[in-house]
């Protein structure tokens, strides 16, 4: 199942009957199903409301356009890549939030995000919406990540946002948006042993 919950404060019905906020991840959850079977360009309104199994109406409610409704899914795609990971060691964090990155690509947000990139090229509100909310997330767990790890005396500073950070998650994502080959946990342990924790070691103390 996706997961696109979040804690904003639900927004205020524009009239009519009082709006459920409890449909609102189920909504979200149609929209990020849809965006992997047809695309942005394809998504309609009314796909929306019949795979989420409301009324047009519903969704009207809370999104004017197409836009709306898309804008808002990807700005709340981060419960699953914000919670903080903390296994008590470098090598285990970093094994712990790559995998994570496996089971996002693999998932209807994975799906969602690579139908969505030719649109962002023309949606610029696509794109802000990406990058400061799923990109964001994951930003601010590496960057958790790193600084748990010198805390710990696991790691010199200057690493988070780093060329070196990148590597973590470089071929992963290669694979996943170019190559297309799959991205499994046997391929990211891989990475992990032959390029990602021997870079890593070179900054310890």
């Amino acid at each position: 199942m996706a997961v696109v919950t979040t804690t904003e404060t639900v927004r205020t019905s524009r009239g009519g009957r009082p709006r459920d906020p409890s449909r609102d991840g189920v909504i979200r959850e149609a929209i990020l199903r849809l965006l992997g079977d047809v695309g942005y360009g394809a998504l309609t309104m009314d796909a929306v409301a019949a795979e989420a199994g409301v009324g047009k109406a519903t969704i009207y409610r809370r999104w004017r356009t197409k836009q709306d409704l898309v804008v808002d899914t990807i700005s709340v795609m981060n419960q699953s890549l914000a919670t903080p990971v903390d296994t008590g060691s470098l090598d285990g964090d970093v094994r712990a939030i790559v995998h994570r990155l496996v089971d996002v690509i693999n998932g209807p947000v994975g799906t969602a995000i690579r139908s969505l990139l030719p649109s962002m090229q023309h949606q610029p509100e696509l794109t802000e919406a990406f990058r400061t909310g799923p990109l964001q997330a994951w930003r601010d767990s590496y960057d958790r990540m790193w600084a748990q790890a010198e805390e710990r005396g696991d790691l010199t500073s200057g690493v988070s946002r780093s060329v070196l950070a990148e590597t973590t998650t470089a071929l992963l994502v290669q694979r996943w948006l170019l190559t297309g080959e799959p991205v499994t946990h046997e391929y990211a342990d891989e990475t992990l042993e032959s390029v990602v924790l021997p870079l890593l070691h070179t900054r310890r103390p």
